[in-house]
């Protein structure tokens, strides 16, 4: 029978929060600047500024949890 590896399902469940940060990230950066092109105004607003700030925001949270990533020693 073969045995799961501590060390790689907790490296794994931390690269898959990452993800799904990055992955919201991305959606938040997207609709930030997809949004003024659909409606025809490509001026930045509050509520453009703040899912631009949310995306970044986001991004650097997805970059900060992968340093939790463990090496064997």
């Amino acid at each position: 029978m073969r045995r799961r590896d501590p060390l790689a399902a907790y490296n794994e469940r931390v690269k898959l929060r990452a993800t799904f940060l990055n992955a919201l990230a991305i959606g938040f950066l997207g609709f930030a600047f997809l949004r003024p092109l659909v409606e025809g105004t490509l001026t930045l607003n509050l509520l453009t500024l703040a899912f631009l700030a949310t995306g970044l925001v986001l991004h650097r949270a997805a970059d900060y949890i992968l340093r939790y990533l463990e090496t064997e020693d």
